[in-house]
């Protein structure tokens, strides 16, 4: 037997509010406290890349720009396997797919330390951690804001998806000490012991919906209706929700915004920053500990945009994010030295802050856009994000590879962030019609 039966609530039923004693927290944010965890734990290995390049680098002799192929691959699927892993987890619960997503990366990780050849480590590191990350990306943010709340969604968005920025936090430094003591095979193995142990805690006190608890989402009144059983063929669904946003401009113009965003981000910042401060003589934890710190502020960022969302027009604040970084890019070839001086902790400060805080208002807008569907849409944006990252990413280790220095890299992305700052823009503003439900615009 499958359906809301299985958790004791009928389509057609409403949850208790009868209870004699109300829980003091609602349950909803205990979930959201569990997801934060999982994604911290998830993002030990994401955070890992860009700190191994140069010791690949120097056992093997393969080039910067093939090792960055490999984390090319791992954006890549991480970004395609989002608008799937959105499906899945509405057809088939989220535990169960959080919990293989943890184990693929575990395994993918722990794999690496055997490898003695590129196909190796692109099948590891790329395929096998890119795969799992995906499953977990910032659709699943997504899935349980839009699942276990009705108010405080922009706000709950931006703490969820800050749960990455704090994995780099709590990995980078430790991952950099690892690289430069034991080596990075210890770093990789204790990445994938940390995937690991986050898979007890899922099982134990991730839920998938309010009604399994009897319980309405957090800020639901009493005129919440169940939501309906998602219709069987995820995959289906996924290119069903592509198929209708891409006959729309709005699509477009977030999915090539949101490019942009990984490309100046994960693809970029997350995957050089340590091998181009180390360039310049800055030692790998040194320089770890920096990306680690960008992790602090985006933390900060990214929930504080959450909470702008919820009283700002999304539009406005995309493009303010977007020219911000750009500026702070075009200024970075200037600031690397062998040691930390005041204008690169201006930097670290200045764009940690807006280092994911474009996501709660993306999400917002493809909310206000395609409705229902929009957590299915936002993991195809999320996928151009990947698209432009996995670009970035391999492109920025060739221009290394051939010019012998990074600073054409960040200065193009610099330039980039303007594009997408003008974009974002031309979307429609709050109040538009729900785009999946209404006959494209013929302009």
């Amino acid at each position: 037997m499958s359906g809301r039966q299985d958790r004791g609530v009928t389509q057609t039923e409403q949850p208790s509010t009868t209870s004699p004693v109300a829980p003091r927290v609602h349950p909803a944010w205990w979930v959201a406290l569990v997801a934060f965890l999982v994604l911290i734990g998830a993002a030990g290995f994401r955070a890992t890349p860009g700190v191994l390049i140069d010791p690949l680098h120097d056992e093997f002799g393969w080039s910067r720009g093939s090792i960055s192929f490999a984390v090319s691959v791992n954006l890549l699927l991480y970004g395609f396997t989002a608008p799937f892993a959105t499906a899945l987890m509405e057809r088939y619960g989220i535990r169960r797919v959080v919990c293989g997503a943890l184990v693929l990366i575990s395994t993918g990780s722990g794999l690496t330390v055997w490898m003695d050849s590129q196909w190796q480590l692109v099948l590891c590191w790329g395929v096998l951690v890119g795969l799992g990350a995906g499953s977990m990306a910032l659709a699943f943010s997504a899935t349980i804001a839009g699942r276990w709340f009705v108010a405080r969604r922009g706000l709950v968005t931006g703490v969820l998806t800050a749960g990455g920025a704090a994995g780099n936090l709590v990995f980078l430094p430790v991952v950099g000490l690892l690289v430069e003591g034991p080596g990075w095979r210890a770093a990789a193995v204790a990445v994938s012991l940390c995937a690991l142990a986050v898979v007890p805690l899922v099982i134990w006190l991730l839920r998938d919906r309010p009604e399994d608890l009897g319980v309405r989402p957090y800020g639901a009144g009493d005129d919440y209706v169940t939501p309906p059983e998602a219709p069987p063929g995820a995959a289906r669904r996924a290119v069903g929700a592509l198929v209708s946003a891409a006959r729309t401009r709005v699509f477009w113009l977030l999915a090539a915004s949101f490019a942009i965003c990984g490309a100046s981000t994960n693809g970029l910042i997350g995957t050089h920053f340590v091998p181009g401060a180390h360039e310049h003589g800055m030692p790998v934890p040194v320089a770890a500990s920096l990306l680690a710190l960008i992790g602090v502020f985006d933390l900060i960022g990214t929930v504080f945009s959450g909470w702008l969302t919820d009283r700002y027009d999304p539009r406005r604040l995309l493009a303010v994010y977007y020219a911000l970084r750009g500026l702070s890019l075009l200024f970075l070839p200037a600031l690397f030295a062998d040691s930390v001086h005041p204008s690169m902790l201006f930097f670290v400060i200045f764009y940690g802050l807006d280092w994911v805080a474009t996501v709660p208002p993306t999400i917002a807008l493809c909310r206000e856009h395609f409705g229902e569907e929009g957590g299915v849409v936002f993991g195809w944006v999320l996928a151009s994000h990947q698209l432009g990252a996995a670009v970035v990413a391999f492109g920025a280790g060739l221009i290394r590879d051939v010019t012998g220095s990074y600073d054409l890299a960040w200065t193009s992305a610099g330039v980039l962030c303007a594009v997408a700052a003008v974009s974002v823009m031309l979307v429609g503003g709050r109040g538009g019609k729900n785009l999946l439900r209404a006959e494209p615009s013929s302009s």
